[in-house]
Parts: C-alpha cells; sequence; structure tokens
C-alpha cells in the first residue's frame, strides 16, 4: 500500500505491529463512544467555501507560545511511544523539528528525555502527570530542563488510569503476569519485521524516565503497577501553584473539557491550555473535545492560548478546530501510526500531508493567514 491518508497509517501500522501494541495507541476507554465522537463531531463544522480571493500568498506559518513554527501543529505526548519504531522517540523529535513544528515527549515514554536530546536538537517539549512521589516530580522537572526543554505539559486528566478493554483482551493488562507476558511474545513472533527492528535491534528496552525507580529488568508489567500506584488522586488546583514556583519555563495544562475548569486554569499562571479528553482514552461519554472547544474559548477570550487535543485527522480538521477558537492543534495517534508504519520518514510525511491538506482548506475559504482562521470560515457557527 502506498499511504495517502492517515488511515492508510492507521492499516500500515496494524500490519506491522504486535496487537498488544497496536490496540494500546488505537483504543479508548470502556465502549469508546468519546473516542469515536473525537472523529465524528469535526465533521458537524461545515466550512463556508469562498472563491477569488487571491490567495496566491498563502502561509501556514504562526506562532505558538512565542515559538514560530511551519504550521500550528504539535506531535502530543504519547505513552511507550518508542516501542513502535526502534527508540521511536527519537526518530518522531527529529521529523518534528525538521519540519518546524514541536515534539513532546512523554513521562512515560520508551526513550529518555537525556536520550531524546542528545539524538535531536534541543527545544522539544516535556509532558509530565502529578506524581505522588514529588521528590521525583521535581526530579524529573530538573531533568527536563537540564535536557533543553523549556516548554512544560501538565497534564491533569488522569488522577487514576481507566479502563481499557482491548488491553485486556490483548495481555497488555489483566490477567496473570505470566500468561500477559506469554500472549505478547506470541503476538510478536507473528511480527518478524518489528521483532528483529524494535525487539533486537531496538534493545536496551526500559521505560525511560522512569527507568531508576522501576529498577534493572523492569518490563511493562512492573510498568503498569507503577502508573497504577503512583498516579495522585488527590491532587487541587492548589497542587499547581507548586508546579508553577518550580518550573520556569512555559506551561501548559492539558485535559481540560469545561469552561469552569478552563477558568480555573487561567488563574494558576498557566501560559496556554489543553482542550482535550486524553484522546477518548479516560472518562468515556465525556464530551468531544471539538464540541468542547467554543464554550471554553468564550470563558477565556484573550487571556490565554488554548490548543486542541483528540480527534485531529486532517488538515480540514485542524483549520475548523482554529476557526472555533484554537491557536494550534495536537496529534498524537496520526504519529504513533507513521512512525510504526515507517519511521522517521512516515513521521515526516503525516506532518507535510497535514500541511499541504491545511493548506488547500485555507485557500478554499478565502483566507491566507492563520491568523485569519475564525468563525468567519464556518456555516455551522458554535
Amino acid at each position: 500500500m502506498i499511504p495517502a491518508s492517515i488511515s492508510d497509517y492507521r492499516a500500515l501500522a496494524r500490519r506491522r505491529l504486535p496487537t498488544f501494541l497496536f490496540e494500546y495507541i488505537d483504543g479508548g476507554a470502556f465502549s469508546e463512544t468519546t473516542l469515536a465522537r473525537n472523529q465524528s463531531d469535526f465533521h458537524e463544522f461545515t466550512l463556508r467555501q469562498r472563491v477569488l480571493r487571491n490567495v496566491d500568498q498563502l502561509s501556514t506559518r504562526t506562532e505558538l507560545l512565542g515559538q514560530s513554527v511551519s504550521l500550528p501543529l504539535v506531535l502530543a505526548p504519547v505513552g511507550i511511544a518508542g516501542l513502535n519504531a526502534r527508540r521511536g522517540e527519537v526518530q518522531a523529535a527529529r521529523a518534528a523539528q525538521s519540519a518546524g513544528i514541536p515534539f513532546c515527549l512523554s513521562t512515560v515514554s520508551a526513550c529518555s528525555v537525556e536520550e531524546v536530546a542528545a539524538g535531536a536538537e534541543p527545544g522539544f517539549w516535556f509532558q509530565l502527570y502529578m506524581i505522588r512521589d514529588r521528590g521525583f516530580l521535581k526530579a524529573m522537572l530538573d531533568r527536563a530542563w537540564q535536557a533543553g526543554c523549556r516548554t512544560l505539559i501538565f497534564t491533569v486528566d488522569m488522577p487514576v488510569p481507566a479502563t481499557r478493554y482491548r488491553d485486556i483482551r490483548s495481555g497488555l493488562s489483566g490477567g496473570s503476569p505470566l500468561r500477559r507476558k506469554l500472549r505478547r511474545t506470541a503476538q510478536a513472533l507473528v511480527k518478524p519485521a518489528w521483532a528483529w527492528d524494535v525487539g533486537l535491534l531496538g534493545r536496551p528496552h526500559s521505560l525511560g524516565n522512569i527507568a531508576p525507580v522501576l529498577g534493572k529488568g523492569a518490563g511493562i508489567d512492573e510498568f503498569w503497577r507503577w502508573m497504577a500506584d503512583n498516579f495522585d488522586p488527590r491532587v487541587r488546583w492548589e497542587d499547581m501553584a507548586e508546579i508553577r514556583r518550580h518550573w520556569q519555563g512555559k506551561l501548559i495544562i492539558k485535559g481540560i473539557l469545561d469552561a469552569e475548569d478552563a477558568r480555573a486554569a487561567a488563574g494558576t499562571g498557566a501560559d496556554a491550555i489543553v482542550v482535550s479528553n486524553h484522546g477518548g482514552r479516560q472518562l468515556d461519554g465525556a464530551s468531544s473535545s471539538i464540541k468542547a472547544l467554543p464554550a471554553i474559548a468564550r470563558a477565556l477570550g484573550d487571556d490565554m492560548d488554548i490548543l486542541l487535543d483528540s480527534g485531529v485527522r486532517s488538515g480540514v480538521d485542524i483549520v475548523r478546530a482554529l476557526a472555533l477558537g484554537a491557536k494550534g492543534v495536537m496529534i498524537g495517534r496520526p504519529w504513533v501510526y507513521a512512525l510504526a508504519a515507517a519511521g522517521e520518514h512516515g513521521v515526516a510525511e503525516i506532518i507535510e500531508l497535514l500541511a499541504k491538506e491545511m493548506r488547500v482548506a485555507m485557500a478554499l475559504t478565502g483566507v491566507t493567514r492563520v491568523a485569519d482562521i475564525d468563525a468567519s470560515v464556518l456555516y455551522t457557527r458554535a
């Protein structure tokens, strides 16, 4: 298959990856209704086609949190993404930086923040959760700063891990440790390209940033146990003040779906928020991100920048999100599909794919600058 769309890269990733890895990327919480609505709800916002508008000097270049970018797009943090290709987060960071957009590394990445810093240029973003062990949390902030990260995304919609049925069925979680390990091994053996490239040549395997606390020889099962034990369900808005005091760079709060929470986030001293439902991986039955965006944009006005995450699958979706009040969007699954399918080259291809689609959508709605994309390009108003 010659991939022409993100759905094609998804199909290629499914062919190449062991089942437990593909289902981890692709799945959502419980019955996955929010996961589905994240994409389908975009289509309710119809673009207003305009013609004869002189769109010769069109540009997707803009600024996100003071950083000049080639298009309003960020590669979102995705847990254990580096297992989908050899040293995968390093490859993705290089592709993003070559394209002129930000890459954000997850706390629970396969490659450590130091490895990504050594393999890519300085300036990538870092993501963190509220961890019970505040000593580890502050040490992780210091490691990210020393690695050259100056933008922190703090994820707040995971006080407890959700149940994901696909992960239980695939052997990634649930059941006995021995049975899980046997199922994952069997799945890897029937995917020889992945087993060779990642399973063998991709060694050493570890959960990069948390490897020191997991201990030598720890694997995925120890990772799940650590997550369950260390996410902090006691976290409150007041705890964000501690993060703001410790972190001297840009601070983004990710996981906002409600206008009241958006106003609370604005009071923390954060520089931006991400309207997100964790890709439909946490609260099934919650609003899609695109449906939540307009009310949040009205509540915040110009108080802080807004990014949108969850459900973006095309450059047309980027234009819709900007028209509804976002300054930029984040993608998670799309870049991981592309990474699994074709490594760094695949990630570069989907970035360029989204850029081309966005340019077409801008031209046919009659705008030439990202700053000019607003509600006037939509027929369906929020």
